[in-house]
């Protein structure tokens, strides 16, 4: 079992805080399982007994009874100790119904420490948001930071790394797998299958599954551009598909709450207004990219930007993407009271990219950090105040939540 530190960490700040839910969320195969594994591992090491701990994971078939709120809260409240706290470790949650009740009620009584996970948004809407009304954390997980990839893979060579990140992705369930394209492969097509229909389509009863896979196609096609509703409609009827712009919107708001596609809203910097339209998506992992539309290999630019985004993401950044006349900002990063604009680029030695990039930094006239963000390794790294960072020096930076080293 691989370590996630950061993770790990976080959730431990919590132990012992029964006035909080724990909910740990994520897109399926993210690594929340193993997270509660290693946090069950974490309290057996501070000392708490066994048989203070209960885990359960309601994929494993022997909890498959366990399918309602009442049966969830008697199973448990059989088993809570009498005299000590208890830590309940409630894994894939959604899967019992109405299980906000039962939550809820364990919450309740104070030697409970309660910790969910589950793989869709709606953990923190609806009935569970109502009743427990800001008492609750939440823990969100994502696939290997490239950082946790070449630990985990034990590569030493971050060029190389970062090629099989992009290519692989950072699911932590591949690791169990042999190194054979074809079984990396099925295991992908497994996973993006399994998210389309249980995760998006039972969830929201989806009927028309093939347009929902149209649509998520499209979106993993064209990470990084600017989409509209009516831009992805007007593709879909140039196959044969027409659709409404209500079911386009709908189906956009399912995949983020799948966490499968991150929303980058557009931000004019002029106006001081975020823009309703023309926003990009980026995809929780490129190895699922990979399987929903193959390798897109001119697609370098695209595949460096969502990596990214994602680091960023992971860092506790909000991102946007930036407008400033008719300048194009790749990533506006604000979090507490910092604030910088970000360009990424392959590469910055053919002078018209460079030009490009560094154009239109330029065009923002204000004292906020300015960085171009690309592979190249260069001699210097300063350009008239705009600094240039090499792409795996920034990805192997800090890891802490919370702090960002950009070397």
């Amino acid at each position: 079992m691989v370590e996630r530190r950061v993770h790990l960490e976080h959730i431990s700040m919590y132990k012992d805080t029964p006035q909080l839910v724990k909910i740990i969320t994520g897109v399926r195969r993210s690594g929340k399982s193993g997270l509660m594994d290693l946090f069950h591992e974490y309290l057996q090491n501070q000392g708490v007994a066994s048989s203070s701990i209960i885990h359960i994971n309601f994929e494993e078939f022997d909890f498959r009874s366990i399918r309602t709120a009442a049966g969830l809260h008697t199973w448990v409240t059989e088993r809570v100790s009498k005299t000590g706290k208890t830590y309940i470790l409630l894994d894939e949650i959604q899967m019992v119904e109405e299980w906000e009740d039962a939550v809820n009620s364990l919450r309740l009584k104070r030697s409970n420490d309660v910790y969910i996970t589950g793989s869709n948004a709606k953990l923190l809407s609806g009935q569970l948001a109502t009743r427990l009304s800001g008492r609750y954390v939440e823990i969100k997980m994502m696939p290997f930071s490239f950082k946790e990839f070449m630990n985990a893979y034990g590569m030493s060579d971050p060029v190389e790394a970062l090629n099989q990140y992009m290519r692989r992705g950072g699911l932590p369930g591949l690791l169990d797998l042999p190194s054979n394209a074809n079984i990396v492969n099925e295991y992908l097509d497994g996973v993006v299958n399994t998210i389309i229909v249980k995760d998006i389509a039972t969830f929201a009863q989806i009927r028309d599954i093939d347009m929902l896979r149209k649509v998520i196609a499209f979106l993993a096609s064209n990470i990084g551009q600017q989409l509209t509703a009516s831009k992805i409609a007007h593709y879909l009827t140039s196959t044969g598909r027409k659709v409404t712009l209500d079911t386009i919107d709908n189906y956009l708001g399912l995949l983020e709450e799948a966490f499968i596609f991150y929303r980058a809203g557009r931000y004019d910097i002029k106006g001081k207004n975020f823009m309703k339209t023309n926003h990009k998506f980026y995809i929780v992992d490129l190895g699922l990219r990979n399987a929903l539309v193959g390798p897109m290999l001119k697609d370098y630019g695209a595949s460096l930007e969502n990596v990214v985004y994602l680091e960023l993401i992971r860092r506790g950044f909000v991102v946007s993407t930036g407008k400033y006349q008719d300048f194009e900002i790749d990533f506006i990063t604000e979090r507490q009271d910092e604030k910088c604009y970000i360009q990424v680029c392959a590469s910055m030695l053919e002078e018209s990219t460079r030009e490009r990039e560094i154009r239109s930094l330029h065009a923002v006239h204000d004292n906020y950090p300015k960085y171009i963000l690309s592979m190249d390794r260069l001699p210097y790294n300063d350009y008239e105040g705009i600094r240039q960072i090499y792409i795996p020096d920034f990805l192997l930076g800090s890891e802490e939540l919370g702090q960002v080293s950009w070397e």
